[in-house]
């Protein structure tokens, strides 16, 4: 009679709902968001009272903006709700993260623009696209626009991307040895979002089997995400 193969026990990991840290002390920099950050960094000395910080989806941007609204102690504006925000701001700064992620309210933001002018405050904006691609039609916005100092943020280089790999490990408590960043740095797509898509996958596997994460395990979850499996188990 043959024995039955049985497998190891998986744990069922629990959501520990870990949290992002958005601190400046966690904010890697290279050559890819360093213009940025020191943007960031120069409030309120800047170029003009209105700045965008345009960049692909996980390139940083919320990070930058966190960091600044911190900074500033700005008011977090609903992109779609902009009007709502404008009575009560006062001479207090504004950020709207993800301005274009739908349909720009261009009322509400050029009245916004004119209150924080008006002002003499700032306005953060971020966007996944320059302004000049948002398709504004309303002439006096389009104006206030162009006057607004842009900064672009590129896809992340090898530095950026294995310190933030790092770091979302960090973030969960978990140790892994360079050379596994390294294997993942070369593998993954060079972004911020997959980057913490494969950590979160990395790390779920690794406690259902009780193992520690290596570079054989990288390898595996990252062929599985390439084939389009892992999208469903994170």
């Amino acid at each position: 009679m043959t024995a039955q193969r049985t497998d190891p026990p998986r744990q069922l990991p629990l959501d520990l709902g870990h949290g992002t840290g958005y601190s400046r002390d966690e904010l890697v920099v290279s050559g890819t968001n360093n213009q940025a950050a020191a943007l960031v960094d120069r409030w309120p000395d800047w170029p003009s009272p209105v700045v965008v910080l345009a960049g692909p989806a996980g390139s940083g941007k919320t990070h930058l903006a966190a960091i600044w609204r911190a900074r500033a102690n700005a008011v977090a504006v609903d992109a779609l709700r902009i009007g709502d925000s404008i009575a009560s701001l006062g001479a207090r700064p504004a950020l709207i993260d993800d301005v274009d992620a739908g349909a720009v309210d261009e009322q509400g933001l050029f009245h916004l623009i004119n209150a924080v002018r008006g002002a003499g405050s700032t306005l953060l904006l971020t966007a996944r696209r320059f302004p000049s691609a948002w398709g504004v039609s309303l002439p006096d916005l389009a104006s206030r626009l162009k006057a607004a100092a842009t900064v672009e943020i590129h896809e992340p280089d090898d530095l950026l991307l294995a310190g933030v790999i790092t770091k979302l490990f960090a973030d969960r408590q978990v140790e892994v040895e360079p050379h596994v960043v390294q294997y993942l740095v070369r593998r993954i797509e060079r972004s911020l979002a997959t980057a913490m898509r494969v950590v979160e996958r990395l790390d779920r596997t690794a406690l259902e089997r009780k193992m520690p994460i290596t570079r054989a395990l990288a390898a595996e979850t990252v062929s599985a995400m390439d084939e389009g499996q892992g999208a469903f188990e994170i």
